[in-house]
C-alpha cells in the first residue's frame, strides 16, 4: 500500500497531536491553517498558511493530499464541500455544519429523545425580557464561540442592562442546572455500529476553560452506561467518522444532560495519549484513513491539567518531572491569557 498523505485542516494543539499520531504509523500530514505562526507546523510533514475561502491555495492543499479532516469547528461549510468534491473530507462537511450552529445542534439532539437544557432562539433583546423563566441562564452566540468566548451569564432580566450583546447575531438561551459536574465521553466511530469508546472523562473549568480532567470519573454506574450509549446514539444518527466527543451535564439530582457536541478530538481526551493503548488521536487517524481498528486497553488512571497562559513557564525551564508525569508543549510563540499553551498528564 502506498504512502497516505493525510490534510489536516486546522494548525493549533489538537493539529499537532494529529500530526505526531500519524508520524507514528508513517501516514505523512500537511497541515492548511489561516495562521501563520499556527504550532502545528512543528510537527506536520508539510505547511500551508492560507485564509480559508482562499480557493487557490486550498486547491494547492488539496492536490497534495489524498483526504482530509479537520482540527476545530469553525471553518466554512463552503469551504468543506468544496473540498470534499475533489478528495474526501472526514468527518462529512455536513456534520460541521451542524455542529456549527447550536440551535440545530440543540434540536438535533432532543430529535433523538436525549435531554439538553431548556433553551430558546432569542433574535432580539426583548425576547428574553418575556422569558424570566429561563433565568438564570446563560445567552449564547448560535455559531462561534469556545473557551467562554460570545457567551454571556444573565441572573436576572437587569442583568441584560450590563452586558453589550450585539443582537444582530443569532443568540441561544440557555437555562442553568443545579450543576453537580462536568463529563465527556470521547469515542471513535469507524463505521455502522463499529466503535471503540473511552471511559467518561470528569471535567473541571475555570472561567469557562477547560482546567482540570481525570478518568475515572466519579459516576454512578447509570451515568457511566448512559452517557455512553448517548454518545453512541448521536455518532450513529451522524454515520460519523472519526473521533467525536459528547459533552454532558449532571445535575445534583442525578439527571444528565448533552451540553455539546465537537465534532473532532477533544482537549478532555489528551490523557488518552498516555493512559490508553491507542489515544484519540491515533484512533481518529486509524478510522478516517480506514486502518484497522485496535481495542482499547486502559492502561492507568490519569488525570490532565491544561497549563493556560504564563502557567507554561516554570515547565519550559526544564521543571523536574516525576516518571509518571508527561508534560506536553505546544510551541505557541506569544503566550497570551486564557490561551492553552501546554498541559501535563499524571498517570495515578
Amino acid at each position: 500500500m502506498s504512502q497516505i498523505n493525510l490534510g489536516i485542516i486546522g494548525g493549533g494543539q489538537l493539529g499537532s497531536m494529529l500530526s505526531t499520531a500519524a508520524k507514528k504509523m508513517n501516514i505523512n500530514t500537511t497541515v492548511y491553517c489561516n495562521d501563520a505562526e499556527a504550532p502545528a507546523q512543528n510537527f506536520c510533514d508539510e505547511f500551508i498558511f492560507g485564509e480559508y475561502d482562499n480557493n487557490k491555495k486550498i486547491l494547492e492543499f488539496v492536490n497534495k493530499v489524498d483526504l482530509v479532516t479537520y482540527e476545530f469547528e469553525n471553518i466554512p461549510y463552503e469551504t468543506l464541500s468544496e473540498i470534499n468534491k475533489l478528495k474526501p473530507v472526514l468527518p462529512k462537511p455536513s456534520v460541521n455544519r451542524l455542529i456549527q450552529h447550536r440551535l440545530a445542534e440543540k434540536d438535533f439532539i432532543n430529535k433523538l429523545n436525549i435531554r439538553t437544557t431548556r433553551y430558546v432562539n432569542i433574535e432580539k433583546k426583548s425576547d428574553i425580557e418575556t422569558l424570566e423563566d429561563f433565568l438564570p441562564g446563560i445567552l449564547k452566540t448560535t455559531t462561534m464561540g469556545y473557551d467562554g468566548k460570545g457567551q454571556y451569564l444573565i441572573k436576572k432580566i437587569e442583568d441584560l442592562n450590563s452586558i453589550d450583546v450585539d443582537f444582530s447575531k443569532g443568540y441561544v438561551l440557555e437555562k442553568l442546572v443545579k450543576l453537580k459536574k462536568e463529563i465527556s465521553v470521547v469515542l471513535t466511530r469507524f463505521g455502522i455500529n463499529s466503535y471503540e469508546i473511552y471511559e467518561p472523562i470528569e471535567n473541571m473549568h475555570q472561567d469557562q476553560i477547560l482546567k482540570h480532567s481525570k478518568i475515572p470519573a466519579e459516576i454512578s454506574e447509570k451515568i457511566l452506561d448512559q452517557s455512553k450509549n448517548w454518545a453512541t446514539s448521536i455518532a450513529e444518527e451522524l454515520k460519523y467518522i472519526g473521533t467525536l466527543c459528547v459533552e454532558f451535564f449532571i445535575d445534583r439530582n442525578e439527571n444528565l444532560y448533552v451540553n455539546e457536541i465537537a465534532p473532532r478530538v477533544h482537549n478532555s481526551g489528551h490523557l488518552t495519549i498516555n493512559a490508553y493503548n491507542i489515544s484519540q488521536f491515533e484512533n481518529h487517524i486509524r478510522a478516517v484513513c480506514s486502518l484497522e481498528k485496535i481495542p482499547l486497553k486502559k492502561l492507568s488512571n490519569a488525570k490532565m491539567i491544561n497549563l493556560i497562559g504564563d502557567q507554561i513557564k516554570p515547565y519550559r525551564q526544564n521543571l523536574c518531572l516525576n516518571d509518571n508525569e508527561f508534560f506536553f508543549d505546544y510551541l505557541k510563540k506569544e503566550i497570551k491569557e486564557k490561551r492553552k499553551m501546554g498541559h501535563i498528564t499524571t498517570l495515578i
